[in-house]
């Protein structure tokens, strides 16, 4: 009874993370494109993608603690809410020509993406724990719908109705709107109450970061997004720059999100059989090929080639640092625990997304992505300082 409702509620979560991904994926097709637009200025395209980040950021913690009182199911729909308003208002932006109203529509679904962003721990919590890492990887496989419509529907929008970027914004509104009725059907399993019954009392939130595992699974999240963050929301500005259509680009990021999400039916299982910090380290090389990819050229296939094998590494890194995140916490302590991993992830991700446009404009595609190996190198130290870490306690 309790695998088939697992597999179930699965199904659900990766339905609403699939509607999820559609609205962000399409948001960062389009989103700088419309901020260059009304703005004028290359400096403050990318301001509509660092408010979403900033909506996450701000919203984490609330989202996180609100849920652990009324529960995954009404904050996961207030979350889809919030999106389909922050669609509405994006499109009176666009409308009224004000970048402020386009960035405050992108705030609410940044809100939106706060809430989303615990489909995947819904998961790990309602899962037997051999079965865990592939709920976790299966949720994150709902993208690879995101990859094939995202882009799509962004380009579709862009004609749909005047001025540009208005109906994509609008379809948007409504792709979050349906997340809402396909969340009514998810409800924690009854058998999870006893699961995590507690009696011991939850560790303060310092012990619980400075375990060595946290702060790896943490610098490994934060390092995959913000590099991710930083390449799609400049490549569509930078292939724009570079005399390519915006054809051209909804192709390269409908690739980079298939390279995101569909090894996820797989990644799961390749951390069972290898090791989490084996798999974090595989992705932590392949963003490093994608960096020296990127120092090809500007035409169309380095762009491809470079954005699919980062969404790749964004796969293998993002999932394998979220498993070993779930092995810090134990369940009293997982609302705190949760949600200050993913505020401190976007909080990195408003400074990546807010500072794209002005170094895309001012060094360039080739050498922004450049400046990023130090910060990558250290996040693959850190995975290797571990492992040799939890060896030597071992054996100890």
């Amino acid at each position: 009874m309790f695998t088939k409702t697992m597999h179930q509620h699965v199904v659900i979560l990766a339905s609403a993370q699939a509607l999820f991904q559609i609205v962000y994926v399409a948001v960062m097709t389009v989103g700088g494109l419309a901020g260059s637009a009304i703005s004028g200025s290359a400096h403050w395209s990318t301001l509509p993608i660092a408010t979403l980040f900033l909506g996450t950021a701000l919203m984490m913690f609330p989202a996180s603690l609100w849920m652990a009182k009324i529960g995954r199911r009404t904050g996961f729909i207030t979350g889809a809410l919030l999106g389909t308003i922050g669609g509405l208002i994006a499109c009176v932006g666009i409308l009224e020509n004000s970048l402020a109203l386009l960035g405050l529509g992108t705030f609410f679904i940044g809100c939106y993406q706060a809430f989303a962003q615990f489909y995947r721990f819904a998961a790990s919590e309602i899962a037997a724990p051999a079965y865990r890492p592939r709920a976790i990887s299966l949720v994150l496989a709902g993208g690879v719908a995101a990859a094939l419509v995202g882009p799509v529907l962004a380009q579709i929008g862009v004609p749909l109705m005047q001025p540009a970027y208005l109906g994509s914004f609008l379809l948007i509104a409504v792709v979050a709107f349906i997340s809402v009725g396909v969340l009514q059907g998810f409800h924690m399993p009854p058998v999870y109450a006893t699961i995590t019954s507690h009696s011991t009392p939850a560790r303060p939130l310092l012990r619980i970061v400075a375990q060595p595992s946290y702060l790896v699974a943490l610098f490994g999240g934060a390092t995959s997004y913000g590099i991710m963050i930083m390449a799609m929301s400049a490549t569509p500005l930078a292939m724009q720059y570079h005399h390519h259509e915006l054809g051209a680009a909804a192709t390269v990021i409908q690739l980079h999100v298939l390279g995101m999400f569909l090894p996820s039916f797989f990644t799961g299982s390749l951390i069972t059989r290898f090791g989490v910090l084996r798999i974090m380290l595989v992705g932590a090389l392949l963003f490093a090929a994608h960096l020296l990819l990127t120092m090809t050229g500007t035409g169309f296939a380095s762009f491809v080639s470079s954005l699919t094998l980062l969404g790749v590494g964004w796969n293998f890194m993002y999932i394998g640092s979220t498993t070993l995140l779930t092995s810090t916490y134990r369940p009293q302590e997982k609302a705190r625990a949760q949600a200050t991993n993913d505020m401190v992830i976007f909080i990195v991700g408003v400074a990546c997304a807010l500072s794209t446009g002005w170094l895309l404009q001012t060094i360039g595609w080739i050498s922004m992505n450049l400046l990023l190996l130090p910060w990558l190198g250290l996040s693959v130290l850190s995975i290797i300082w571990l492992g040799v870490y939890q060896r030597f306690t071992r054996t100890k």
